[in-house]
């Protein structure tokens, strides 16, 4: 599995809960997908939709800063989301070598408590 610092796993998967007013990046770590030497050179991010969402879970109006690539690390910048509701967020990336991936994790979000 990747590393997915801050996220939590349950019997669905990797999540990550997030308060609806936060607006900050996550990070992705594909290290233990990719081989030797290789990186990644494009990602992009699907959010999934949710009718009748009041505020749903988004990327910021600059997809330049809120999806960036660092090596093998994919950080994601998200904003909003209903409290109550489960969002599921795809990456998919390219690497230097042509290939191809995409990981599923979901938002859980509401309030959060230390």
């Amino acid at each position: 599995m990747a590393d997915l610092t801050g996220f939590k796993r349950d019997n669905k998967g990797a999540f990550i809960e997030k308060h609806p007013n936060a607006n900050i990046k996550y990070g992705v770590d594909f290290t233990n997908y990719l081989n030797s030497g290789d990186a990644i050179s494009g990602a992009t991010v699907s959010i999934e939709t949710i009718t009748g969402d009041a505020s749903p879970l988004a990327l910021p109006t600059n997809a330049s800063t809120d999806v960036v690539v660092a090596g093998k690390l994919v950080n994601i910048r998200l904003r909003n989301g209903t409290s109550g509701n489960e969002y599921n967020v795809d990456v998919q990336i390219t690497t230097t070598n042509g290939d191809t991936d995409s990981r599923r994790f979901r938002i859980v979000v509401g309030s959060k408590h230390l």
